[in-house]
């Protein structure tokens, strides 16, 4: 959890970070179905450990760049990720 400098709890931030946290989550699954895959198809194609595309998908886990890179191309996909401005 972050703190602003006045050392208060700052929620917006803590929300934002699971609400991104979130996004990456819903991508990964809603892309394994989408492509009718199961947990361990996939881990049979990306060489990951079944059990860690599960903690993955329940928000146990934190995916590295190069884990979810290799997600991507063993469902034929490409990770794609953006920087975009903030809603004022």
């Amino acid at each position: 959890m972050q703190r602003c400098k006045e050392n208060f709890f700052t929620p917006f931030l803590f929300l934002n970070k699971i609400i991104s946290e979130l996004d990456v989550i819903r991508a990964l699954v809603e892309a394994r179905i989408s492509q009718n895959l199961t947990q361990k198809e996939l881990a049979a194609r990306t060489g990951i450990d079944q059990a860690d595309i599960s903690k993955l998908e329940n928000g146990t886990r934190n995916p590295s760049l190069n884990l979810l890179k290799r997600l991507a191309v063993g469902m034929g996909m490409v990770l794609r990720i953006e920087f975009v401005p903030k809603r004022k």
